[in-house]
């Protein structure tokens, strides 16, 4: 057996991506653009041959692209795969599809993978969008596995755990938790922590005034071995400083797949909809439409 293993530049380390394809010729003209461009890239035809490669890795890699129609597995099925197995679903994925219609689109992007690009691809765009997840994805891990908490992991009895919190922005204090669900459980971790964590990190990334528009993070906080999906936003309001009020929605659970994160931000964007018109919400009923989305087995 074959293990593919990272390769060193100096003290630089290469990006790893994982290639599935069964046209032999886009796959070859992808490959060599994206080793031109400074990655080490290892291939698949289909999704089958695809979970084998990623079994034989050291390391996971960097990036997933995978075409959709594909004989023996699919890139539906292939995606499925992956991001119901720990040791994959942080990985970011993108589609790259001939199926280009409207509707094709939003299924690939309802499954929740980061990215949909249909063929033929624009080569400035594909690396552009390759290296801005890559990127990113590198920015979360280094930014949230350093945190120090409490705990190192979540007991076998907390691997249930989900819990969604109301977080909002106070001028003295910082990042507050104001609300959260179930808010009758003993927790292994600060809570507040956390949260202050997730909040500092999100603007770590963004910038201050990039959170001031929604968006939305899935983050593996390494440490207390849990994941977490934030929503942040803001509406104007002159009583706080730069006349917005910011606040985030923070869902946090033991796991929580890419497939999930997409349809848990459509109830954050609901959610945050009824909040800047001050409207009244009930914390329990999110909680258990969130629920429902992590419960659920099969796309």
């Amino acid at each position: 057996m074959h293990t593919y293993q990272y390769i060193h530049e100096g003290d630089k380390m290469i990006p790893l991506i994982l290639l599935v394809e069964d046209d032999p010729n886009i796959l070859k003209y992808l490959k060599i653009t994206l080793e031109f461009n400074g990655c080490q890239v290892i291939t698949a035809n289909h999704g089958r041959e695809g979970l084998k490669v990623l079994s034989e890795l050291n390391n996971s890699p960097d990036l997933i692209i995978s075409d959709i129609m594909m004989p023996e597995m699919n890139g539906y099925d292939f995606f499925d795969a992956v991001s119901r197995n720990p040791d994959y679903y942080h990985v970011p994925f993108i589609f790259l599809s001939a199926l280009d219609s409207p509707e094709d689109v939003r299924l690939g992007k309802m499954l929740g993978v980061d990215d949909y690009l249909t063929k033929p691809v624009n080569e400035e765009d594909f690396l552009a969008i390759v290296f801005g997840k890559i990127k990113r994805n590198k920015m979360i891990n280094e930014i949230y596995s350093s945190y120090e908490i409490e705990k190192e992991s979540i007991p076998e009895e907390r691997k249930d755990l989900m819990i969604l919190v109301e977080v909002q922005w106070d001028d003295i204090i910082g990042p507050k938790v104001i609300n959260y669900f179930p808010n009758d459980i003993e927790l292994d971790f600060s809570l507040s922590t956390v949260n202050a964590q997730l909040y500092d990190g999100s603007i770590a990334m963004y910038g201050q005034d990039h959170i001031l528009n929604a968006e939305g993070l899935l983050i593996p906080i390494k440490n207390v071995n849990i994941m977490a999906y934030v929503f942040f936003d803001s509406f104007p309001d002159d009583s706080y400083r730069g006349g917005r009020k910011n606040y985030m929605f923070s869902l946090i659970a033991a796991k929580i797949t890419y497939f999930q994160s997409l349809k848990i931000k459509q109830v954050f964007l609901t959610l945050s909809s009824i909040f800047k018109k001050q409207g009244k919400w009930d914390i329990k009923e999110f909680w258990t439409k969130l629920s429902d989305i992590l419960l659920k087995t099969s796309i």
